[in-house]
C-alpha cells in the first residue's frame, strides 16, 4: 500500500508504536467509489480484514510504502469520522472456519491458483497457502481472481468453505465459456 495523506500516516505511525493493526472494508458508496466529488455520505461493506503491517518504507514521491498482512475477519458494527476525517469503528472479530480437505473435483481451482501465484506481482507476496486446505484454496483464489471487488466481497463474505468453492466453480466456468 502507497500512503501519503496525513491521516493515514498518522494511523501507521500509531499502529508500529502500539502494535496493532488496522481495518481494511470495501467501500461500496461514497466519493471514493464514484470517482467524483460527492456529499454521498460513506458506506462499508459489513465484513472487513485486520491487517498487520509486516514491512514499511519511504518511497519515491515522500510516500510511505506499506507491507500488510491480513490477519483476521471481523464485522463491522458502527462507524463514524474522527476530527482527523479517519474513519473507525466498532467491530466483533468472526470465528475462522476449519480446515477441510478439498474434494478431487475441486483440484482444478488448485490448478488455477497455483496458475495465478506465478504472476511476477503475485509471486512478490510469497504466499505461504496450503493446497491441500479447501479453506485457503477458496480463499485465496477469491482474493487473488481478476474479479469485480463486489464479487469478491461477496465470496469473502460467504461462511461455508463448501458454499464458497461452489460460487468459485460457477465464476470460473463462467470465464471457460
Amino acid at each position: 500500500m502507497r500512503i501519503f495523506e496525513p491521516r493515514y500516516v498518522d494511523m501507521v505511525k500509531k499502529c508500529m508504536r502500539t502494535n496493532r493493526g488496522f481495518g481494511i472494508l470495501l467501500i461500496q458508496e461514497g466519493a471514493e467509489v464514484r470517482k467524483e466529488s460527492t456529499d454521498a455520505p460513506v458506506r462499508f461493506a459489513s465484513l472487513g480484514t485486520e491487517a498487520k503491517i509486516v514491512d514499511f518504507d519511504q518511497i519515491e514521491g515522500n510516500l510511505l510504502g506499506i507491507l500488510v498482512e491480513g490477519v483476521r475477519r471481523f464485522r463491522l458494527g458502527s462507524s463514524w469520522e474522527e476530527e482527523d476525517h479517519l474513519l473507525v469503528g466498532d467491530i466483533e472479530y468472526v470465528e475462522e472456519e476449519p480446515s477441510c480437505g478439498l474434494a478431487k473435483a475441486d483440484q482444478n481451482l488448485v490448478r488455477i491458483l497455483e496458475e495465478l501465484i506465478k504472476h511476477p506481482l503475485i509471486e512478490k507476496l510469497k504466499l505461504n497457502i496450503d493446497y491441500s486446505n479447501a479453506v485457503d484454496v477458496s480463499y485465496r483464489l477469491s482474493e487473488l481472481l481478476p474479479i469485480d471487488p463486489v464479487i469478491k466481497q461477496s465470496l469473502l463474505e460467504i461462511d461455508v468453505t463448501e458454499n464458497r468453492i461452489s460460487e468459485l466453480k460457477k465464476l470460473i466456468n463462467g470465464f471457460q465459456k
